[in-house]
């Protein structure tokens, strides 16, 4: 019998059962497909020497006008810039309000009417949370802009590294807020602004201490018609988008006397947190709890292979912690969230827009930015430390690798007996390969391997059902192809 090639198409289908995923990559961990190789992501290395308080929930990079890298980090509790040399120093003003670090579930004092229940007996679980405090940030010019969902005030820091000066409350700006953003047209807006969820305020342009509207100024609010409550904005090509927990909105620059119009442009689709989306020059993609969403233009949903999984394996009690990271070298947007076992950010599911797959794994991350102020991504790890991303192949012990759905011979009916392996490797002993065998779809599994990769590598076992799974062996930038299976029909028992 000839070999077998196992031309797995690229990245993980994860939808329905495991038995659907015939063919197909069912499972993965650190690794990306690229350009038609499966290869591992690039490791990571502390780039902060101090760890920050609080749990981060807000990153940006920015050049100011002398070409000076800062790093912004926002934690529940604290507001931090970092320099090129790793130097962290924190500006949180000394009348900030500090948030929550988890989602907590509203059942405290004061969260429901007088004499609703008994004295000194909890409140029942109404499936209410109040959720973790996140940070939105950009820039004013060379200046960052902040706002904590908590805190509520539009913060700005000038950029005094030395002593350093602490971020402020900028002059008549709303307060109450849930986010900030800057357009292109030099506005600031303030979304949620004065309390009201609804609400969007604006500055004068290249004014932002005038916000209160005149003849003589382009200033102004607008509440948005809309059931939901507004979570974030982000600045694409030609227009802003706002997003609520239902539904999306288009803002676009016109001019006196209206200055911005707005437009609903999709709804059932509203952001499943305030840091769930990611905008790429003329689109953007984001995850509510209906599934994954993007704007070209049109919103419209994102078919994805592993979104049964995904929206099966959040905890959404805590989904406010979704953070959605851009790495835009190699055309990917990565989700991380808290899966159904875990309170914070411990997996993450990564969408290739370029090639059109999808990858997931685990890997605990509260906050990230793409690269381009600085060569790599950053990433904040769950203690608090910033770390440089696809550098090196260093993963902290984590395993990397990836393993296919079911593989068979013909329709299934027989037994496949399988003697060798012909690798497709960039070089020989990069990876290891582990093989498990059924007999059928829901019958127990039987695994062989590890097996070291030789030209050819000698393998025996044999059954209906082949899964083949590809583990990184060394720290390297491993490539793996096509493998082929040298196998032939035992029969039908």
């Amino acid at each position: 019998m000839p070999f077998i090639p196992l031309k797995i198409p690229a990245g993980v289908y994860r939808n329905g059962t495991e038995y659907q995923a015939s063919g197909r990559w069912y499972d993965s961990n650190l690794v990306r497909w690229y350009e038609n190789t499966l290869r591992p992501i690039g490791g990571w290395r502390k780039r902060s020497s101090s760890q920050m308080t609080g749990s981060c929930r807000g990153l940006l990079t920015w050049r100011d006008n002398s070409n000076e890298r800062h790093i912004a980090a926002g934690t529940h509790s604290k507001l931090y810039v970092m320099n090129e040399a790793g130097t962290l120093k924190d500006i949180t003003p000394t009348t900030f309000t500090s948030g929550r670090a988890d989602a907590v579930l509203k059942i405290g004092y004061g969260q429901s009417s007088y004499g609703s229940y008994a004295y000194g007996v909890a409140r029942p679980d109404l499936g209410t949370y109040l959720p973790a405090t996140t940070w939105s940030l950009d820039t004013w010019g060379e200046y960052l802009v902040a706002c904590s969902t908590e805190d509520g005030k539009l913060l700005e820091w000038q950029l005094d590294f030395g002593t350093p000066t602490k971020a402020a409350a900028i002059t008549n700006a709303p307060t109450s807020c849930t986010a900030v953003m800057t357009t292109a047209e030099r506005f600031v807006f303030a979304l949620g602004a004065g309390g009201n969820p609804r609400k969007v305020a604006w500055c004068d342009q290249e004014n932002n201490t005038v916000w209160t509207p005149s003849t003589t100024n382009q200033a102004g609010d607008f509440e948005l018609v809309t059931v939901g409550s507004i979570k974030c904005g982000k600045r694409l090509r030609g227009l802003n988008l706002l997003f609520t927990d239902v539904d999306v909105h288009a803002s676009t620059y016109i001019g006196a006397p209206y200055v911005y119009s707005f437009e609903k442009v999709g709804a059932g689709c509203g952001v499943i947190s305030t840091q769930a989306v990611a905008a790429i020059d003329t689109a953007a993609i984001w995850l509510s709890s209906s599934g994954f969403w993007m704007y070209d233009g049109y919103v419209k949903p994102l078919p994805s292979d592993v979104s049964d999984y995904i929206l099966n394996n959040i905890n959404y009690n805590q989904s406010s912690k979704i953070y959605c990271v851009h790495n835009s070298k190699f055309g990917e947007v990565t989700w991380f969230y808290p899966s159904a076992a875990a309170t914070e950010n411990d997996s993450y599911v990564t969408y290739n827009y370029r090639e059109g797959h999808w990858a997931i794994g685990t890997l605990a991350r509260t906050a990230g930015t793409d690269r381009g102020v600085f060569t790599n991504p950053l990433m904040v790890s769950t203690d608090g430390y910033i770390y440089e991303h696809e550098v090196g192949f260093d993963y902290g012990g984590s395993t990397v690798y990836a393993e296919s759905g079911p593989i068979e011979v013909g329709s299934g009916d027989n037994v496949m007996s399988v003697r060798q392996v012909i690798p497709d490797e960039q070089s020989l002993g990069e990876v290891v390969l582990s093989f498990k065998t059924r007999m059928y779809p829901m019958s127990d599994e039987t695994t062989y391997g590890p097996y070291t990769v030789n030209q050819p590598t000698d393998v025996r076992f044999s059954g209906r059902q082949v899964k083949m799974r590809v583990t990184g062996n060394t720290l390297q930038d491993w490539r793996v192809g096509v493998m082929r299976l040298d196998a032939v029909a035992a029969g039908q028992r």
